[in-house]
């Protein structure tokens, strides 16, 4: 498992002077704020200028990041999610199963919606992940129970 978390991806630039959208940014504001460091590549980068522009992160960095580029944090930085929380990396790769023990497939993807964040697998199923389908996430066994009728079939 990565010990890198990203929290962002360098968007299309924002102005003349080096500032980019953060696509995909993490909702932590406090990763672009200025005297952050963040790393691009794995190589650290200091923000030098943080604004919002259309609800989205702006940043110019100390140094040139491609478009495209994956912004991380080492996994050690991140603070402890509140109980019944999860960070997006802990669940990709569980199994999900429906309840009774039909496997479903292994979460590929997180996806954030417009209502709630939607569980992508494997298997090409995509599930809400609302307390109405997700019954328990069990990180020790590496598991997912979900309710049945949100996958279909039976």
């Amino acid at each position: 498992m990565s010990e890198l978390v990203s929290v962002g991806r360098v968007g299309k630039p924002h102005g003349l002077d080096g500032s980019f959208f953060v696509e995909r940014a993490s909702e932590d504001e406090e990763r672009f704020a200025v005297g952050a460091t963040l790393l691009v590549h794995g190589e650290p980068a200091q923000v030098l200028a943080s604004k919002r522009s259309r609800g989205r992160p702006v940043v110019k960095l100390d140094r040139d990041a491609p478009r495209g580029a994956e912004l991380s944090v080492p996994r050690s930085e991140l603070p402890p999610p509140g109980e019944d929380k999860y960070y997006a990396f802990q669940l990709v790769g569980l199994e999900v199963e429906e309840e009774g023990g039909r496997v479903l497939g292994q979460v590929s993807a997180v996806q954030p919606g417009v209502a709630n964040d939607v569980l992508e697998l494997d298997s090409g199923l995509a599930l809400p992940l609302v307390d109405a389908c997700v019954q328990e996430i069990d990180l020790e066994r590496g598991c997912i129970q979900v309710a049945q009728g949100f996958a279909g079939g039976s």
